[in-house]
């Protein structure tokens, strides 16, 4: 299957009214043109794939190999380089864009983001665990509990106190309602991980029923 993406920066969340006066909760995306950067292809570098760019960057703060690499599609150095693999390249160029027209209402997209950080958490926070008796006597209360019979040793994946959030998450089959080519904004239905000015990632659904 061919793959078509964009980058966005989320802005949050609304709700709209469909034309049948059903209220559907949406995210908005604000998805600025992607300039492509680089096309890779199996010749060269044995993939295929389109490298974009999101948001421009000031030039005190890009180094030479990164104004270097955007001087081809004659643009200024970006804060978000990502690539899109498996895409059609048939007429894309170095320098072209992508925008919102990508994708169209009704459409079923998968949105990846970067969860919020939360720091580090106990066990009954991060893994949605159960305290015990609160007693003096109990000596047993927000604790992770039994780590089972093993000396020095810990099973990997085990629930423990750690560092909560800030994780890449995709989240599928989502629908596409609404596509604003007047303010490069995507309105999809539901809820997409990150905080309010992060970036998302939208591409067309691989397990969407056909």
């Amino acid at each position: 299957m061919t793959r078509k993406g964009i980058l966005g920066t989320k802005v949050g969340m609304t709700q709209i009214f469909t034309d049948k006066g059903e209220l559907i909760p949406v995210t908005v995306v604000q998805a600025e043109p992607n300039v492509v950067l680089q096309v890779k292809n199996n010749e060269s570098d044995g993939y295929e794939a389109v490298q974009v760019g999101l948001q421009d960057m000031r030039e005190v703060l890009a180094n030479k190999p990164a104004k270097g690499h955007v001087a081809k599609a004659k643009t200024a150095p970006k804060r978000f380089i990502r690539e899109f693999r498996d895409v059609d390249l048939g007429d894309i160029k170095v320098g072209d864009e992508i925008k919102v027209d990508t994708f169209k209402a009704g459409e079923i997209v998968d949105v990846t983001g970067t969860t919020k950080g939360h720091g580090f958490q106990g066990a009954i926070k991060k893994n949605n665990q159960h305290r015990g008796p609160m007693g003096h006597g109990s000596r047993y209360h927000r604790r992770p509990g039994s780590l089972g019979s093993i000396i020095n040793r810990v099973f990997a994946g085990r629930k423990l106190p750690g560092r909560m959030g800030n994780n890449r998450v995709t989240i599928q089959n989502l629908e596409v309602v609404r596509v604003d080519t007047d303010r490069n904004v995507i309105l999809i239905k539901g809820n997409v991980p990150g905080a309010k000015k992060s970036l998302v990632t939208i591409k067309n659904a691989v397990k969407a029923a056909k």
